[in-house]
């Protein structure tokens, strides 16, 4: 008997800020690879997601490209992303553009449209939110959308139940092309544990600091200790760009960062399979959205 063939391509997740992207990495991946939040443009980096789709015909893995949303981009840290979102598009086998047709953001999916237009990549409309959304209205903006662009074909889905994610996935799966896999078949991210950690950390400033903290913090990965024990240590520095803000993350009596230290710590802890002692400080550093290192240390190229 002959092996089943295996295949093996990249898909690039586009979108306006706040589109669902994340969720739907995660959801086509089977586990959670993408932090997720409320707030707009938490994705700063590449983060990849591994889905794995085997079927008779031929075992399939698709990288899963999550790129930041693409918005206009005011400072360097808004460039960084924004090119980091485009440079992921580039050489993929399907570019994915995600719509949340009820907040639509119109002013960041119009250049985003238009830029797909011309684009050579074999493109898929994923319209979000099915399970919220007025269907006239929907199947409206999906007339809309495919008059500007040449979209191979459209799914309406909802990232967040996994509704139509897996006839997508399938569809998907059938656009790659032949070749060998480029991981092995346990792996679900390229992030580093030391990323992922850092990502998760971030995700609980946001989800509890809702309003209260803008995008003007950053978390740094300082160490990373795998102990004797079979525990692993984890070292991380908060920064935020005033005092006023570090206030806020400490909390009254250091009570908020020790909320938020918990709640990472038993994520990460069921994500590592394994017992995590996490230690957070929190540093002012009005600049330190223009230190090179902390770009790089994201996953982010440097920018002029």
């Amino acid at each position: 008997m002959s092996d089943p063939k295996t295949k093996c391509g990249l898909v690039a997740v586009l979108g306006a800020p706040n589109a669902g992207k994340s969720t739907l990495v995660n959801q086509l991946v089977g586990q959670k690879v993408a932090i997720t939040s409320a707030k707009a443009q938490t994705t700063r980096a590449r983060m990849l997601g591994i889905a794995l789709h085997k079927c008779d015909e031929a075992d399939t893995q698709m990288i899963l490209v999550d790129t930041p949303g693409i918005f206009a981009p005011k400072r360097r840290l808004d460039r960084a992303m924004v090119n980091a979102a485009w440079e992921g598009a580039e050489a993929a086998d399907a570019v994915l553009l995600m719509v949340d047709p009820i907040k639509q953001r119109r002013h960041e999916l119009e250049p985003l449209v238009e830029a797909l237009a011309n684009r050579p990549e074999r493109k898929i409309l994923v319209l979000n939110k099915v399970d919220a959304a007025k269907k006239e209205p929907l199947l409206a903006l999906a007339q809309e959308l495919t008059d500007k662009v040449q979209f191979e074909t459209v799914y309406f889905v909802s990232a967040l139940t996994g509704d139509g994610v897996p006839e997508m996935k399938e569809a998907l799966a059938a656009m790659m092309p032949e070749g060998p896999w480029m991981y092995p078949e346990d792996q679900v991210s390229d992030a580093s544990e030391r990323l992922l950690a850092t990502e998760i950390t971030r995700e609980q400033l946001y989800k509890q600091l809702h309003e209260e903290l803008p995008y003007d913090s950053a978390v740094r990965p300082e160490k990373y200790i795998q102990r004797p024990d079979g525990s692993v240590e984890i070292h991380q520095q908060i920064v935020v760009m005033r005092d006023n803000q570090r206030a806020i993350v400490l909390g009254k009596g250091g009570s908020r960062i020790k909320a938020i230290g918990q709640a990472a710590r038993e994520e990460l802890s069921e994500l590592l399979g394994q017992k995590v002692h996490l230690f957070l400080h929190v540093k002012t550093d009005e600049r330190w959205s223009e230190d090179k290192e902390m770009f790089e240390e994201m996953g982010l190229d440097w920018t002029r």
